[in-house]
């Protein structure tokens, strides 16, 4: 297990296949089976997130002290749990409050060492598991499958288990991953709600039987699924926060929002009904571990109570969310100044200047755009070594230059310069004789099958010219198409008979604007 420095969202990348090696004619092929199987690339993925966890016990001998007698995969444990149970919808988990909890675990373990060990420990298993020092923070493991030709195929598995997340007040939160929810509920790529269903229902069976030890468990790992649901609300809120049009609002979101409502009502009639026999269980039992089961399930049946509640608001807040974002998006005001054109605003007028005129503008440009300088040495100390420090001696012609590796790249354009050429030519019209497009295509079809194309597409770009940038590059010529309504009659084109032709642009009031600006 590595860390990763280009982490992907997707799940897994194909790495090139492992060719086989050429067998008897008479040899069996490897039978598809449980290689192809679904069920493997699960398993695979499965054992891939315990893997951090374990390799925190085999490196623990690289840490400078005696740390043997700790358990770092069941401290790392325990961080996913506290990281999961603390961290909030809006927020994640604070750092040192999971820290603070995670500390009593692990001075139990070796209660004679010192407090300071203790903090180091947790805080080493908790960083290992962001994977602080990695590009990315994330881990990636490579497993093979085979694929429906039989060839082995290697796969790289990329996963995180506790990343970092900006908070709404600017601060730095932790969150876990589905795939550290998985690590501790014991399955990967399980469907939210049907895991959530049947851990409630496997909860209430086993109360109703008064298998209170048990039946924690299982009400952990609801919790857990909840935990998770409400994951998958948040990315979708968070992705339609940053771009609307990334995110299918027209049928599985809101399709996810509609199980998810049924889901949670489903779950209150469940969970009230499961508090009522745990309390049932809490006051007829007389023996004090089953009373004190009872009253950790009491807490934890009420959290999932809250977090269910506090789901069932986001639900109802993201069609208003998204209805917002989209007016927010779509509707913004565009900006109130245009970008500079630096070949028409600034080169072409001050090419034909001679250089004492020239200096003043550009100087002015740059001393603008150039940006805020950082000065060389921003203490009296800084100051003194600059100046007391020898020049180095330099060669009279400058350092040796790398000869550059130059790779032609190939042509790959549909067009030739042949072809961009008959085109300009026949759409180089006089100023007072346009003509229509259909004509156009008509000769340009009597040249060459693959002119047409080029033709409709430099006309189609002529149906917005640019004449702001044409009457600053100084341009006398500018093809313009207009629609009036005539439809084309093409056997390969449709749409408009765009009317095309060429207009002459004002050459004084071009110099006049060149000598202004210079």
């Amino acid at each position: 297990m590595t860390s990763t420095a280009d982490h992907t969202a997707a799940p897994s990348r194909v790495r090139p296949t492992v060719p086989a090696a050429p067998s008897a004619p008479g040899a069996a092929r490897p039978a598809p089976g449980p290689a192809a199987d679904e069920g493997l690339a699960r398993r695979l993925k499965a054992l891939a997130c315990t893997a951090p966890l374990h390799d925190l016990d085999a490196r623990k001998v690289n840490l400078a002290g005696e740390y043997s007698a700790y358990a770092m995969a069941e401290v790392g444990l325990a961080a996913i749990d506290l990281v999961t149970l603390h961290m909030d919808f809006d927020t994640g988990a604070d750092r040192e409050l999971v820290l603070a909890r995670m500390l009593p675990r692990v001075a139990a373990q070796n209660p004679g060492r010192p407090a300071a060990e203790h903090e180091r420990v947790a805080r080493w298993v908790l960083e290992s598991l962001i994977n602080v020092g990695s590009v990315d923070r994330g881990f990636r493991a490579v497993y093979g499958t085979f694929g429906p030709d039989g060839s082995y195929v290697r796969r790289d598995y990329d996963f995180k288990l506790v990343e970092e997340v900006p908070g709404p007040d600017g601060g730095v939160y932790l969150r876990t991953t589905d795939e550290a929810v998985n690590v501790l509920v014991g399955a990967l790529d399980t469907d939210v709600t049907s895991a959530q269903i049947a851990a409630e229902v496997k909860l209430e069976v086993l109360i109703r039987r008064g298998r209170l030890a048990d039946a924690q468990l299982a009400a952990e790992q609801a919790r857990y699924r909840t935990v998770q649901y409400a994951e998958t609300l948040r990315r979708a809120l968070e992705a339609t926060r940053r771009n609307v049009r990334a995110v299918d609002w027209a049928v599985a979101v809101p399709d996810m929002i509609a199980e998810a409502l049924d889901h949670v009502a489903d779950r209150y009639r469940h969970e009230n009904a499961i508090l009522t026999n745990i309390r049932r269980a809490r006051d007829e039992s007389e023996d004090p571990e089953h009373k004190r089961r009872a009253a950790e399930l009491v807490d934890i049946v009420q959290d999932c109570i809250r977090r269910h509640t506090q789901l069932q608001t986001r639900l109802l807040e993201a069609g208003p969310l998204f209805r917002a974002e989209q007016d927010r998006q779509a509707f913004a005001a565009p900006a109130a100044r245009s970008g500079i054109d630096l070949y028409g605003q600034l080169l072409a007028p001050l090419l034909p200047l001679p250089v004492e005129r020239a200096t003043r503008p550009t100087d002015a440009f740059f001393a603008r755009g150039a940006g805020l300088r950082t000065p060389s040495a921003v203490r009296v100390a800084d100051l003194v070594d600059l100046l007391l420090t020898p020049p180095p001696e330099r060669e009279h012609l400058g350092a040796e230059l790398p000869e550059p590796d130059l790779v032609a790249t190939p042509d790959d354009s549909r067009f030739s310069e042949e072809q961009l050429e008959a085109a300009l030519h026949l759409l180089d019209l006089p100023a007072d004789a346009p003509r229509r497009l259909s004509g156009l295509l008509a000769d340009a079809r009597r040249q060459d099958p693959e002119l047409p194309y080029l033709v409709a597409l430099l006309a189609v770009h002529a149906a917005s010219p640019p004449v702001g940038t044409a009457y600053r590059q100084g341009e006398g010529r500018l093809l313009f198409a207009v629609d009036d309504g005539t439809p084309l009659r093409d056997p390969e084109f449709g749409g408009a008979d765009l009317v095309v032709g060429s207009a002459l642009l004002d050459s004084a009031g071009m110099a006049a604007e060149r000598a202004e600006a210079g």
